[in-house]
């Protein structure tokens, strides 16, 4: 849903053709993982059926007829109404990780090998994070980067928190009773 609310302010700007759509796209928001460009013409037909783009015109290249994208004015409106809206938060109420501390605990392995695995595993790409952040050229990507390593931070207090709780956790885990038992 947001790649069609990205290309739609890209495209507030001024018109353009889905290839310029996909590079602008990759150079703001996806630096990690680019858009595949089916994905970009397959969002642009959508938008061109609900009314939020049209085709300003068709030009010839050296392989398929180029389209010119435009936002209209009903695009525009949804967009304004996208970015005025507040998103929810999201916790990630039960991760996979949370799963394999519980699961681990419940037959009696050793949850805190998990927990220290995982904590390199997060080191390591804060690590690769905070050395791209280093090199970042913009603020833009600066800010990218930032938003990525506050998140692998909140992990790592959660990893900590977590460990130093195992004791009561096993407890508790391996007191539940399943179906059929009380």
């Amino acid at each position: 849903m947001t790649i069609s609310y990205a290309l739609l302010g890209l495209l507030e700007r001024e018109s353009r053709h889905g290839y310029d759509l996909k590079h602008s796209y990759d150079r703001r928001f996806a630096v990690a993982k680019p858009i595949r460009f089916g994905q970009v013409y397959r969002t642009l037909a959508q938008l061109e059926r609900d009314g939020r783009v049209a085709v300003m015109g068709v030009e010839a290249g050296a392989g398929p007829d180029r389209k010119r994208y435009s936002i209209t004015p009903e695009g525009v409106t949804e967009l304004d109404a996208w970015l005025a809206e507040p998103e929810e938060p999201q916790p990630q109420l039960q991760s996979v990780l949370f799963t394999k501390v519980v699961l681990a605990l419940m037959s009696g392995r050793p949850a805190a090998e998990h927990l220290d695995a995982q904590r390199a595993k997060h080191l390591a790409a804060m690590k690769a994070l905070t050395a791209a952040r280093r090199q970042a050229t913009s603020t833009q990507d600066a800010l990218l980067f930032d938003y990525q390593l506050f998140h692998i931070e909140a992990d790592l207090r959660w990893l900590d928190h977590t460990e130093s709780r195992l004791s009561t956790l096993a407890e508790e885990v391996r007191d539940v009773p399943g179906p059929g038992r009380s």
